[in-house]
């Protein structure tokens, strides 16, 4: 088990989470890469080297592991080097092989709900963009925690009815979104930006916590941005714990 007992969100870098849920720590989307190791997303604005920042001094003691998809700047081969090969690994059930594939033994696909150490883990709808390029993208996943608080990490997805309908059914004491506006040459951004941050503030009376940002080279939106156009948000640098 974690030392740490006390139910809070930590912010590693880009969209990896230490979500401790009572005395339990999930660790949702590693990517442990050194800066450039990763060559930047294709067909976007900028042809820098990912991940753009190091990763902070953070503990990164965990009891599971919680993947919502496997791009690269959500799990990518120094994660794969580093994590336990028997550690619970939840991700979605169509991508379970490749994590079986990889030398993982104790991989756990949610097709709709599972449990781990007295926390319920619902896994959720996601859309990665919008009309055809969302399709490209491939299946995407938000995993809600549910325990005597409750969770919501939505992954990559824009605001849509899918995030609005789990809101409604969850009602989440907070919520974790992915943000940054990650944006290709063409077509609409595929992760949130302000208005999807908005609408989801408009949503819901949960704590909203927004990362994915300033991290990877297709994703414009900084922080100063969004804490500029938002109100009752936490946009955390990496590294920075909320208390839930």
């Amino acid at each position: 088990m974690s030392t740490d007992s006390d139910s809070s969100i930590r912010l590693v870098r880009n969209a990896t989470l230490l979500a401790t849920v009572g005395e339990t720590t999930f660790l949702v989307d590693p990517m442990f890469a050194s800066p450039g190791e990763i060559p930047p997303i294709p067909e976007t604005p900028n042809d820098r080297a990912n991940p753009l920042v190091p990763m902070p001094d953070v503990d990164l003691s965990h009891d599971a592991v919680v993947v919502t998809h496997r791009h690269r700047d959500h799990f990518n081969e120094a994660a794969k080097a580093e994590l336990d090969a028997d550690v619970p690994l939840f991700c979605q059930p169509e991508e379970a092989d490749a994590f079986v594939d990889e030398g993982f033994t104790d991989v756990r696909p949610v097709d709709d709900e599972a449990s781990f150490d007295g926390v319920t883990i619902h896994r959720t709808p996601g859309r990665h963009g919008h009309g055809q390029l969302a399709e490209e993208m491939g299946p995407v996943s938000g995993f809600v925690f549910d325990a005597d608080e409750t969770l919501y990490v939505a992954g990559d997805t824009v605001w849509y009815d899918g995030v609005e309908r789990t809101l409604e059914r969850f009602d989440p004491d907070t919520v974790v979104l992915n943000g940054g506006e990650a944006q290709f040459n063409h077509g609409d951004p595929i992760t949130m930006g302000v208005s999807d941050v908005t609408a989801v503030r408009d949503a819901t009376d949960a704590t909203v916590v927004v990362v994915h940002m300033e991290a990877i080279n297709h994703c414009l939106l900084t922080r100063d941005e969004l804490r500029a156009e938002t109100a009752d948000v936490h946009v955390p640098e990496d590294g920075d714990r909320i208390a839930r």
